[in-house]
């Protein structure tokens, strides 16, 4: 039964919380309207204060991993990690503008992959803009496509964004095993990015490189090698159960403790990286969809996936989760949906967060029309950053120009449908998990409650002598 208070008023909440997000001032962050309002919502009764720790619990692992992640990346900016490869880009592309857009787009691709979409705007953007301001070139094709990229090409690992993390929590993939699905995916989105923009700013690649760069910066070895590992390390961790955050707080400690001891990064900068008040900010909100779902959202998200893992069923799925997150946004849309498509297996998750993938961009239009803040930007490297980061996924606007973002996610979309996952739920339908016609499961010999939150790992059928019991395997 929908309780229209509880539900209006999470609602209003959830909107509050993304209306400050989104506008992004720095005297109201976020997390001071995303926290007092979950707090509210439980001293209400809109959510139960078990549900609201258990929701809390649930994320925190993946909140704790993204502030992992985002001090690698910090880190290895500070060793000149992205100086060094903007300037490798730039000189293997000569004299050629569309060459130098075809490297930014495979450098932002990698950048965003192995060190978050957060790296690729924050870090990589400025210094993309630099490069192309030095190189007197235009500068908005390369600037769309770090930020787009950065949106993009966060389908490949778990850690290129906070949803996938989310994402590969309720999959119960191996890191390799989810790495393989949207590798098709990926490469895709890639290929249709480049064929998009170069066709987009075709007048603009018609200038010629009026300064090549020729030289170089040292290779900055100990990033290179460091984060090499890391990745590595992932693949290795999940391999023998070990939670990937290792590898990466390793890195984080290597290089953390190199900068200290040459006095080159303070403790105050390494938290102000961590940016914790984002990290507070989705737990937070973690509580605030909880409630939505909880008072009427849930039932209606039955109604409307359907269920199954064959084209017309994942083309479903990723269009509601990309109406969603044009609606309110990807975070909060992916936080909504995977309790409810995590039961039909893998290939619905995988669905959704490709549907639900959205713009991540600096402000483009600002930086890309200031040369002088470009270059400012990338020759302040992580002190002189003048770059935004806009956490709720802002979008970049350029008059005249489409947004091709539809095109990104129906081309992605078929890439996950050329390279699905086989995995199939075990006879037990979504309705039936979320009308609690099965109101026990057997797990390892053990009862517990089926709720719609039971991991996509954990398949589900019913019990063939006791039709009011599920076996979870």
């Amino acid at each position: 039964m929908i309780d229209v208070l509880a539900l209006g008023l999470s609602a209003l909440v959830l909107l509050g919380t993304l209306a400050t997000a989104v506008v992004g001032h720095h005297r109201v962050p976020p997390v001071a309207v995303a926290l007092p309002g979950a707090a509210c919502l439980v001293l209400v009764g809109a959510v139960g204060a078990p549900a609201a720790q258990g929701a809390v619990r649930e994320i925190a692992p993946t909140v704790a991993f993204l502030v992992v992640v985002l001090l690698l990346a910090d880190l290895a900016d500070r060793e000149g990690l992205f100086t060094w490869a903007a300037a490798v880009t730039a000189r293997q592309a000569g004299r050629s503008p569309m060459g130098l857009l075809a490297r930014v787009v495979l450098l932002s691709a990698l950048v965003t992959a192995v060190l978050s979409l957060d790296a690729t705007v924050v870090l990589l953007t400025p210094i993309v803009l630099a490069t192309a301001t030095r190189m007197r070139v235009p500068s908005r094709p390369h600037a769309y496509a770090a930020g787009h990229l950065a949106n993009s090409a966060s389908l490949l690992l778990p850690v290129s964004n906070l949803t996938n993390l989310l994402a590969f929590a309720a999959t119960g993939l191996s890191f390799l095993h989810f790495t393989g699905l949207m590798l098709g995916p990926w490469v895709v989105a890639v290929a249709v990015e480049f064929a998009v923009l170069r066709w987009l700013f075709r007048g603009d690649l018609h200038v010629p490189v009026g300064s090549p760069v020729t030289a170089t910066p040292a290779v900055p070895v100990t990033a290179v090698t460091v984060v090499t590992l890391v990745v590595a390390g992932f693949a290795v961790a999940s391999a023998i159960g070990v939670s990937p955050v290792w590898p990466a707080l390793l890195g984080v400690l290597v290089l953390a403790a190199r900068q200290l001891v040459r006095r080159t990064v303070r403790l105050p900068d390494l938290v102000r990286a961590a940016d914790l008040p984002f990290a507070a900010f989705v737990l937070a909100l973690a509580v605030v969809v909880l409630a939505v779902l909880d008072n009427g959202l849930r039932p209606v998200l039955s109604v409307v996936l359907p269920d199954g893992d064959s084209l017309l069923p994942l083309l479903a799925v990723a269009g509601l989760a990309a109406a969603l997150a044009n609606l309110l946004n990807n975070l909060p849309a992916t936080l909504a949906l995977l309790p409810v498509v995590a039961v039909g297996g893998p290939a619905p998750v995988l669905a959704a967060l490709i549907g639900g993938q959205r713009r991540a961009e600096p402000d483009l239009r600002r930086i890309a029309r200031e040369p002088a803040l470009a270059a400012r930007a990338g020759a302040g490297g992580t002190h002189g950053r003048t770059v935004q980061r806009r956490r709720a996924g802002d979008r970049a606007a350029d008059p005249g120009r489409r947004d091709h973002g539809a095109v990104d996610r129906a081309a992605t979309l078929t890439g996950c449908v050329l390279f699905p996952c086989r995995y199939r739920s075990a006879g037990l339908s979504r309705a039936d998990v979320l009308e609690r016609r099965f109101p026990t499961a057997r797990i390892g010999g053990k009862i517990r409650t089926v709720t719609p939150h039971v991991r996509a790992s954990e398949r589900v059928k019913t019990c063939g002598d006791d039709p009011g019991t599920a076996v979870v395997t």
